[in-house]
């Protein structure tokens, strides 16, 4: 039977990419002692503040997120300080999505990661509610 626990991360002044190599590795279940690659057994995670994540100087202009349609044209582009104007959770879900194993369990996974712009939420964790 797999035990499910809640890990919480704040993520005011923290890069999204190591915030998710560590996020990442306690959804694959990495963090327990009884881990099987095959297995999804990670717990849940919760990010909190994430309009004040750490963006270095000249990153806001230079990285850009594609989109494609499949059509003729229908490529779209973002660039990462627009995003973060529109939605910053969005940069921390892709940035976990591609450090996730890409398999069939990765969208279970990305199931149990819950993002929220401010610093509430309603889940318990360690026995203790925010």
């Amino acid at each position: 039977m797999i035990v499910r626990k809640y890990h919480l991360f704040d993520a005011t002044d923290k890069t999204p990419g190591r915030m998710a190599t560590e996020i990442a590795r306690i959804l694959r279940g990495k963090n327990k002692v009884d881990f099987a690659p095959n297995v999804d057994g990670g717990d849940f995670v919760v990010v909190t503040n994430s309009d004040n994540i750490s963006i270095a100087h000249g990153k806001g202009n230079k990285k850009v997120y594609y989109r494609f349609s499949g059509y003729p044209g229908g490529i779209s582009a973002t660039k990462l300080k627009e995003q973060m104007e529109k939605d910053s959770r969005k940069v921390i879900r892709d940035a976990v999505y591609g450090m996730l194993c890409k398999n069939k369990l990765r969208d279970k996974m990305m199931k149990r990661l819950l993002i929220y712009i401010d610093g509430e939420h309603k889940h318990v964790i360690n026995g203790t509610s925010n």
